[in-house]
């Protein structure tokens, strides 16, 4: 993501190197004997610093209020710092008051910035986590997330389980599995990336019909995991046959054209109230299809 930010990068850039000019042709380097290592390298560590946080942020963010804020205030504080070092290493004359001008002025502004920066970030978190609440639950775990579906993967839900068991000791919480038909023969037709985009627009219809305190999780590859707190068995069998039936009802025409791709889904539910293991192993198994015996008949 570096490439959007390309503009602000080569204007500090050239602020820097604007700087060490200005150093060089304003004063007089001072002997390597009169160098203060120690400022050197408060100095020179925080400008470093400042800019492996700012790169750190425009690699990661896309433009907007927050990134700006957030670069400009990094930018301030690397613009100051490496104003202090470079003093370290030039004399000025007395009369100039320029360096000072800068070192009072480039650092207490990039301060401003960040902390400005820091505040909205702070309210685009929260409204992040109200558009997550139903991807995550009690903690967050990035690394547990799947990146095709945004969904959080089969450990995570086993220690929301555990979670959600020592939460509320007394109330009822129940699991469903959902598992969807043919997926396999439609990767086989219609290619990965046709599959890929279907699990996308399974798990966003998914999360569209649960409540704000449930839990969608990517169980596997076709089979989705949801975690229902205070929820009854009856209540729990009542959601899971609306889920098969929003799944069987959802539109999906794929990418290059056609008709519309008949979809269907396998659904079983258990009360939460076993370990996590056992209690997935037992869903699944519910969820396998039954073997097919075949009677032979004997010969005459």
């Amino acid at each position: 993501m570096l490439h959007l930010h390309r503009t602000p990068l080569c204007l500090l850039g050239l602020s820097l190197l604007a700087l060490l000019c200005l150093f060089q042709t304003q004063g007089l380097p001072k002997p390597a004997a009169h160098w203060q290592w120690m400022d050197i390298a408060g100095e020179g560590g925080t400008a470093l610093m400042a800019a492996v946080w700012l790169g750190q942020i425009l690699s990661s963010r896309p433009r907007g209020r927050v990134t700006m804020l957030l670069a400009l205030g990094l930018g301030g504080l690397m613009l100051g710092s490496w104003a202090d070092c470079l003093d370290e290493f030039y004399r000025l004359p007395e009369a100039s008051l320029w360096d000072n001008w800068l070192e009072s002025t480039l650092s207490p502004l990039g301060m401003l910035m960040l902390t400005a920066g820091l505040y909205f970030w702070r309210e685009e978190q929260f409204s992040l986590s109200e558009q997550l609440h139903r991807r995550e639950r009690l903690f967050r775990e990035h690394r547990a997330f799947d990146r095709l579906t945004q969904l959080a993967d089969a450990g995570y839900l086993r220690e929301q389980i555990r979670l959600e068991q020592a939460r509320c000791p007394g109330q009822p919480c129940a699991l469903v599995l959902l598992d969807i038909d043919r997926f396999h023969a439609i990767n086989r037709e219609l290619g990965a990336a046709e599959g890929d985009r279907l699990l996308q627009a399974l798990g966003h219809l998914l999360l569209l019909n649960l409540r704000n305190d449930d839990l969608l999780c990517r169980y596997a590859a076709d089979r989705y995991a949801i975690l229902l707190p205070e929820t009854s068995a009856a209540e729990a069998q009542a959601m899971a046959e609306q889920l098969r039936a929003s799944v069987a009802q959802l539109a999906y025409y794929p990418r290059r054209g056609g008709a519309r791709l008949p979809l269907s889904a396998r659904v079983v539910c258990a009360l939460a109230d076993s370990a996590p293991d056992a209690l997935l192993a037992a869903l699944n198994a519910a969820l396998e299809p039954a073997p097919m015996h075949f009677h032979h008949p004997q010969p005459a």
